[in-house]
């Protein structure tokens, strides 16, 4: 499985995941300028920015540690992109992290609420 099926398969969980918890996605894969976000969803009122981060060895750690504070910072600007191009002043924000690891092909989903 290349990396861009491996990463589709991850959004693809994380979407099943979040719309099983009541959010509401709006948007996948946003691109702004040089940045993109996984998912733009709704939970109730608040509009949540999801990075998904899959792995199927920790060889390079946990997945969550991947959302670096320069990736953090992308996903920011990105995030300002959207609330731009969208005229949303007035809303209240979060991000999201989805960490996914497979254990004997399983995925367990760790789902980090407001993790920036």
């Amino acid at each position: 499985m290349n990396k861009r099926t491996q990463g589709t398969l991850g959004e693809d969980l994380a979407i099943d995941y979040l719309e099983k918890k009541g959010y509401r996605i709006l948007e996948r894969n946003f691109r702004y300028e040089h940045g993109e976000i996984d998912i733009i969803a709704e939970d109730n009122s608040v509009l949540v920015f999801v990075e998904v981060k899959a792995r199927r060895s920790k060889l390079f750690g946990e997945p969550e540690e991947a959302v670096t504070p320069r990736k953090r910072n992308q996903l920011r600007k990105t995030a300002d992109g959207y609330l731009f191009m969208n005229n949303i002043d007035d809303r209240e924000c979060r991000f999201d992290v989805i960490a996914i690891e497979y254990e004997k092909n399983r995925p367990i989903i760790r789902h980090l609420i407001d993790a920036f």
